[in-house]
């Protein structure tokens, strides 16, 4: 067999209470695009930063193309040819595509030659790029193609990618997985992270699965089912929650001509959006980020207030005017986007945190006072109900993975009985157990008459749970559509600005 192009054995690191990396062992060949699968908190991401240069193994020996090698740096990383895509980019807004390629690349190429090599790369892996044009103009899906352009300029022999699809329409998707291929093809390795197993199936060649901190399983993922590929990464029988719709009832959230001006250039105008959710369904909003979902959920949740109070109804009360405190006194509750800061105060407790969202509901206040116990007691049963994996109650929100911080938030926002749940991205970034257990809260919730309303930027999520959906794009609203008469495809379309009669077209041409 040839020599590894990278090859690790026996790496360790641990941090203060956790081993994150654990006597790992891994080999990728030149020209294999490699899958590094397992749950939040198995250990992935400080994997991949060890390779990438951003922290010193504490044991364990890592090998380049068949020689002992130390990465001090992630510019030694991309020095010696390993470059990294990240999940969130590093880009400036203000600054063009050309000067954030600059500000990257070393002594290198500048000005009008740097500019040619953008549009030389850009052309050949058909990631059509104009080094010109500002930052903020771009979409999320150029904004990656920047990232990408960014590390083949600089010729990279292992390319690490962390979540590369979970901003992108299928399209995009799929666009990305010819250039993944077509550098695989000439002698590239990619180091592929994603927790959207049926890609993983499509793309990759081989899969090592990491579980707290350990390798515990490598396997061909085209020879594995979605399910198998979970099941290996949190090492138990996985059972789909079973859910049979029923009929729906009556409207809980009522959202009428509602519409917002931008208030930055950066910021998205609400034009006219309509809809409404009814007691026991789970009505679903896709789009790319960037497109109206934030500002609409501000409005939603009452964090933004309308100009008319008659713009949104919860429970037939008109209440745009009103505040978030008394949009959940009407029933709502609320799981917003961004975990850490908006969702959860991270240097606060698990306890304290359980107060702040479920106060008024379950009697945790004692006068001016917080009622500790009945306090401790909520935030024990969120817990325990919602399987959140934690070293006690008094922990802070912040040392929790990401997966099990949202199954926090689901569980303390669903155990007060809400007319009306308002979750944005529910899912984003967790484990397939984590999404499991989160989708079947939601289903079950449905259910017991509660209106959902998912705002999610994962297709097959949508599809698996909703009853309708609509797409948002450019600030507006598409009509909403029965699940019954939907692909991943179609939602694809009107997520990239199609027409609906365009996406009804290629829909009735399969």
């Amino acid at each position: 067999m040839s020599t590894p192009l990278l090859e690790l054995k026996g790496v360790t690191k641990a941090f203060p209470g956790v081993v994150a990396n654990d006597t790992i062992d891994l080999s990728i060949a030149e020209g294999e695009i490699h899958a590094l699968l397992g749950e939040n908190g198995a250990g992935k991401s400080t994997l991949v930063k060890i390779i990438y240069g951003y922290y010193s193994a504490d044991a364990g020996d890592m090998s380049w193309l068949g020689e002992a090698v130390k990465v001090s740096s992630p510019a030694h990383a991309r020095q010696i040819g390993i470059g990294m895509v990240f999940q969130h980019f590093s880009l400036f807004d203000a600054l063009s595509v050309r000067e954030n390629i600059e500000l990257a690349i070393a002594a290198g190429k500048t000005g009008d030659e740097l500019s040619e090599d953008i549009i030389e790369i850009s052309t050949t892996y058909g990631l059509g790029l104009d080094p010109e044009r500002d930052v903020f103009s771009l979409s999320v899906g150029e904004r990656q193609r920047v990232e990408i352009v960014r590390c083949l300029l600089q010729s990279p022999k292992l390319l690490i990618m962390d979540e590369p699809t979970s901003v992108l329409t299928p399209q995009e998707a799929d666009n990305l997985f010819e250039v993944l291929r077509k550098l695989a093809d000439q002698g590239c390795a990619v180091l592929y992270i994603s927790h959207k197993l049926e890609e993983i199936r499509r793309l990759c060649h081989h899969a090592t699965i990491l579980r707290h901190g350990k390798v515990v399983a490598q396997c061909d993922p085209t020879k594995e089912d979605t399910r198998s590929l979970a099941e290996m990464m949190i090492g138990k029988t996985l059972k789909p929650p079973a859910y049979e719709l029923k009929q729906t009832g009556a409207e809980k959230l009522v959202v009428r001509n509602l519409s917002r001006n931008a208030e930055t250039e950066r910021s998205i105008s609400l034009s006219d959006i309509s809809f409404d959710v009814c007691e026991g369904e789970i009505f679903g909003i896709a789009g790319v980020a960037g497109n109206g979902q934030t500002e609409l959920m501000e409005m939603l949740s009452g964090e933004i207030l309308a100009d008319d109070d008659s713009v949104i109804s919860i429970d037939g009360v008109a209440c745009g005017r009103r505040g978030v405190r008394a949009r959940r006194q009407l029933g709502a509750a609320i799981v917003p986007e961004e975990r850490l800061g908006h969702g959860a105060v991270g240097s606060m407790s698990l306890v304290e945190n359980a107060f702040l969202g479920g106060h008024r509901r379950f009697n945790l206040t004692r006068g001016l006072w917080m009622n500790y116990a009945n306090a401790r007691k909520f935030a024990q049963q969120t817990c325990d109900d919602y399987d959140v994996r934690h070293a006690g109650i008094q922990v802070d929100a912040g040392s929790l993975s990401g997966g099990n911080l949202q199954k926090f938030l689901i569980g303390r926002e669903i155990l007060q009985e809400p007319l009306v749940m308002l979750a944005s991205q529910p899912t984003w970034g967790v484990d397939a157990g984590s999404q499991l257990a989160i989708h079947k809260a939601l289903l079950d919730l449905a259910a017991r008459g509660t209106a959902v309303l998912v705002i999610s930027q994962d297709l097959d999520e949508l599809l698996e749970l909703c009853n309708r959906v609509a797409v948002m794009f450019a600030g507006k609203l598409s009509e909403p559509h029965q699940v019954a008469d939907l692909s991943a495809e179609k939602i694809g379309l009107l997520m990239g600005g199609a027409e609906l009669e365009s996406a009804k077209g290629v829909a009735n041409a399969h």
